[in-house]
Formats: C-alpha cells, structure tokens, sequence
C-alpha cells in the first residue's frame, strides 16, 4: 500500500509546450481519489506521470516513501487499467488475467489461485476460456480489471475506463470498482472527464483546469462549495444556471436583483456581499434549487419565464426555460403541466444562491 506525492511537478514536452506547470497534491494510503477536468487539462498526464509512462520535467513524485522519478514503470508497484481495456486477443481470459504473474515466474499454483478468486470477485469464473472478441464491453473491462488485480499492485491507476461503455453499463461498472475498492483497501486513482462518475465513486476530487488544480475536496463540499465558476460549471449535472444580478440593500438586508426581480439575501451573506453592494456579480444556482410553477397553480414566483423544452424523465421533468434572454435548466416535479410555449413562474431557493466575482470569477459566498 502506498500514498503519493507531487512536489512542483512540471511536465513541459518539447517546443515549450507545458500541460501541468507546478503540481502540488497528497494522495493518502487506501484513498480514492478521482481526477478530473475537460479534455486536454492534463489529467491523464499526471496519470501517466505516476505509471511512468511519462517522464517528469522537474519536481519530484513519490510513492510511498520512494522518490520515483527515474524508477522504471515495472519497479514501480503500480498496475494501470486503460479505456480501450488493452486485452490480447489470441489468450483466453484465463491467461489474459495471468500473464503479468506469468512473466513474473510465479509458481503455477499461485497465478492459478490468484486468478479463480480475481475471477469469483468479478463474475468471470464461466468465462475464464473465452477470448476476449466473445465478451461484452463490460466484460472485457472486468478482465482487464482482473489482470490488474492479481498483481496485488500498491496503487491502482484507472485512465477513463468506462468511456467506451453504453451508459448501463457504465452505471454497474461505476459500483463494481467502488466495490473493488473497498475490498482490496489499496490506493486508486482514477481519470475521467464524466463528473457523474466523478461524484459517484471517489473520497476525493481534484478538478484541473490547464494543468492547474482548481479545487481538491470531497464531492459534497465541491458540489456545494464550488471555489469558481469553473468548477461550479464543471461539477453537476445539468450544470449550474448562470445569471447577472446586480447587490443592492433594502433596511440593512442586502439583495440581489435579478431579470428584474429583487431577491433578499441570507444574512450569513451579508459580510461576503458588502463590497460588490451597487455591483453586478455572477449569480448561480443549481437546477433542482429553483422551483418552477406552471399557470394552474397560479404562483407568483421570483421571475416570469416561457418554456422552451420539457423532457419527461419519469421522476422529475427537465425543464428547459427562456427568462429575459436567459436560459435557464431547471429539474421541475412530474406534475409540472406547462409544455412548450406555456408561461412558468421560478421561485429561487435562496439558501442555495452561489455568487461570483464577475472579473476573478472566484466565489463570493454560498
């Protein structure tokens, strides 16, 4: 078991080009940590860069209490699962499984052992002979989940590995690994670009952006205590609705005037918010924190919109709303009876406004 360290860590490729300039995280023994970012924000640089798959320009990485930057990948206890599940296709899942532990000359008995119960904790004793092309998606991913397993690695490093799986898939392999996890208490690191996955799996989430982390926190704190618009865009799903709101004051109890509604502010705001009094900020709030209300109800909400879209999704109803040139996603009741074109009134939670400094973009108060 292992912990991991980036002290200044810089990965610069040739003609200057630098993806992660100055990385500075502490991943703890046993822990589940999740990094994650859009395309290009060197998530899976940093990835690579534990495997040894990528060489560090300048900094230093440790695992566990080993400086490894010019130890080679094989030396390092680590095992990698990939996206593309990087099977060979002429071995049986059986040897699939075992061929790290094969080229390791570990007795037979052993590989035999440590893949029939890699195989029981995954489901894939009933497929151990088949080949790889006679598999599903998520089969072929629990094969490659099982070679890295066997190898009873120190770090556990997953690159996207369900991005090529349908979505229900996807949903039982996100379990599937959380499980893993806790049985095999070793470290994980895991890539993706999916926030849903993101939010669903790890003990802790490090959002980058360019090659510089943003926020690294446990998903609840991230999700309700985004540090900048970045990450309380990033995180969430539907994304959190952006509007301009101007501060103003009402007899010492501070507002936000939005689409041309006056909405009073929390109290606990009050010291956050006295400098931006007279400014316009960023206002967010998340869709399920507005409520909407169609004209059978007849409730006089905050703002007055008109409905563009509404996606029935069974529990809840995707409600894709206009408000004076703003639009606005909004997870509306099943009830909600407006349909496209109808009038709805949106009533603001306001315990759940975020605001934003228009110019740093940094968070203001929650």
């Amino acid at each position: 078991m292992a912990s991991i360290s980036f002290t200044h860590v810089n990965k610069t490729y040739p003609g200057n080009v630098t993806i992660v300039p100055d990385l500075n995280l502490e991943i703890a023994d046993k822990e589940f940590v999740i990094l994650v970012g859009p395309s290009g924000c060197g998530k899976s640089t940093t990835l690579r860069m534990i495997a040894g798959l990528e060489d560090i320009t300048s900094g230093e990485l440790r695992i566990g209490d080993r400086v490894v930057n010019d130890v080679a990948p094989k030396d390092r206890d680590i095992a990698m699962v990939f996206q593309n599940y990087a099977l060979y296709p002429h071995m049986t899942v059986y040897k699939n499984i075992a061929f790290g532990l094969m080229q390791k000359k570990v007795p037979k008995d052993e590989i035999d052992k440590r893949v029939h119960e890699a195989a029981r904790a995954l489901d894939l004793e009933h497929l151990l002979n088949r080949k790889p092309k006679e598999l599903s998606g998520g089969q072929r991913q629990r094969v490659s989940l099982g070679r890295a397993m066997v190898r009873n690695p120190a770090v556990f490093l997953l690159d996207e590995p369900l991005s090529n799986l349908d979505a229900k898939l996807r949903t039982g392999m996100r379990a599937e690994i959380s499980r893993l996890h806790k049985r095999l208490q070793t470290t994980f690191v895991y890539v993706t670009h999916d926030q849903t996955e993101a939010m669903t799996m790890g003990d802790r989430i490090v959002v980058m952006k360019e090659g510089i982390i943003q926020q690294n926190d446990a998903p609840q704190v991230l999700y309700d205590y985004p540090c900048n618009l970045f990450v309380a865009g990033f995180i969430g799903s539907p994304q959190m609705n952006f509007l301009d709101a101007q501060v103003g004051e009402d007899n010492g109890r501070y507002t936000v005037t939005v689409c041309g509604s006056t909405i009073a502010l929390p109290e606990r705001m009050n010291e956050a918010v006295a400098p931006y009094k007279g400014k316009t900020v960023t206002l967010g709030i998340r869709p399920e924190d507005i409520k909407a209300s169609d004209a059978s109800e007849n409730v006089q909400g905050d703002l007055s919109s008109t409905v563009e879209i509404a996606e029935l999704m069974g529990s809840e109803i995707s409600l894709h709303v206009e408000c004076q040139g703003n639009r606005l996603v909004i997870r509306a009741a099943p009830t909600f009876q407006g349909r496209e074109g109808d009038a709805a009134s949106l009533t603001l939670n306001p315990e759940k406004i975020h605001l934003f400094d228009k110019d740093t973009e940094q968070a203001i108060a929650h």
